[in-house]
């Protein structure tokens, strides 16, 4: 986990005041039904069957024992609704320049444009970045989230770079 985050933070949206905190293994179903409701996602097999459920909670106990990684959750009136993971990397390039990696951003989609979501990701560019030492965050997008990427653009992101995957398959 990445102790020099700043948290909880509590922010105030159109919905309310909401509490950007780290995730806990009692958040795993919350998380897991957020992935499940962005339909990219579920496309990926993030269906929140009962059957993966001990594949996520590994990947949200590594993820907290990790101390170059976070999982956070953002909570609005008791609820679970928004995510995301925060990877802390050393480089070399930039003349050893830190960057903090966003993945996996969520926010319930009954709640998209409440200001939840811009609100976090200015959180991470002021607030998380500056606090693990990172002069650059940066993320990745599907191709096809093309509302994702005017978000990511009217808060400053630059769609500098072209990125690639390789799946590994599995044997």
């Amino acid at each position: 986990m990445l102790d020099a985050l700043p948290l909880p933070h509590s922010f105030d949206s159109r919905r309310g005041t909401a509490l950007l905190r780290r995730a806990t293994v009692d958040d795993t179903d919350a998380v897991i039904a957020l992935l499940a409701d962005d339909p990219i996602s579920a496309a990926r097999g993030d269906v929140a069957s009962d059957e993966d459920r001990p594949a996520y909670t590994r990947g949200l106990v590594e993820i907290l024992t990790e101390p170059s990684n976070d999982l956070l959750v953002v909570e609005l009136d008791g609820d679970v609704v928004g995510t995301l993971q925060l990877t802390s990397i050393p480089g070399m390039a930039r003349r050893g320049a830190r960057r903090l990696l966003v993945e996996a951003v969520r926010v319930r989609s009954s709640l998209r444009s409440s200001g939840i979501g811009s609100t976090v990701m200015r959180w991470v560019g002021e607030v998380a970045a500056p606090a693990v030492g990172a002069t650059m965050v940066q993320l990745t997008s599907d191709a096809a989230r093309t509302d994702a990427h005017r978000f990511y653009e009217r808060l400053g992101y630059v769609g500098s770079h072209r990125g690639f995957k390789y799946s590994v398959p599995q044997v």
